[in-house]
């Protein structure tokens, strides 16, 4: 039995299939799916688990080279932004005026949640709480 770091092994096994700027979606419990695009779902209750506590565990499993938020977040979920670029400072060293684009939510749909390789759905109620990773590499 794995010890340590993610244990779901739906999600492992999809972050383990992950090539060069392949694009994955950390998700809120509200943002739509598509049925055509893997889902991963986490959530158990409102609330649980955190997006913050799901993007931390990723980021500390895969390596991204560009993170896309909706502008939304900015000014509806301003604490939820803050912390989301200070994971991805921390843990990735993404310079936010460089390797974070910002898009507006109906693009970032109909762009990044489409097209992703997989979404991880969370219990987080946090409006625009969502976020795609383009997985870079380790060299």
């Amino acid at each position: 039995m794995k010890k340590s770091g993610i244990l779901n092994p739906f999600l492992l096994y999809e972050i383990a299939s992950l090539g060069h700027r392949d694009v994955f979606v950390i998700a809120d419990a509200g943002l739509p799916i598509p049925e055509e695009v893997t889902r991963i779902d986490l959530s158990l209750v409102p609330g649980i688990p955190r997006f913050l506590d799901v993007l931390e565990a990723v980021l500390k499993e895969v390596v991204v080279e560009k993170a896309v938020l909706a502008r939304e977040i900015i000014d509806r979920s301003p604490r939820m932004y803050e912390e989301i670029v200070k994971l991805l400072k921390e843990l990735q060293e993404i310079d936010p005026g460089k390797d974070i684009v910002f898009v507006d939510h109906e693009v970032f749909k109909r762009d990044y949640v489409n097209k992703a390789r997989f979404v991880v759905r969370t219990g987080e109620f946090t409006p625009y709480s969502n976020i795609a990773l383009v997985s870079g590499v380790p060299f």
